[in-house]
């Protein structure tokens, strides 16, 4: 059978295959870069606590991250990540 673009019934090349999963990376790689900022505020806030200039509160802690996340979603929104 020859291959032409137009025909949906021809195999799909090794090219046109591997794309999605790249494409899949780049997707990963650009929510993974936007959320960088609100990562890096959560590995402040840890380090905060360890360093003990802030109290070890579990009630703090679900409080900053309730607000951490909720920022996130604001800003990223259909790119924010999920739990």
């Amino acid at each position: 059978m020859l291959y032409t673009p137009m025909n949906p019934l021809t195999p799909l090349s090794p090219l046109r295959v591997a794309l999605p999963s790249q494409q899949r990376d780049a997707d990963r790689a650009l929510r993974n870069w936007l959320a960088l900022p609100f990562d890096m505020a959560r590995a402040q806030y840890a380090n905060a606590v360890r360093g003990g200039l802030i109290r070890p509160s579990k009630l703090a802690s679900r409080d900053f991250e309730q607000l951490v996340g909720s920022m996130e979603r604001l800003t990223l929104g259909p790119l924010a990540r999920r739990v």
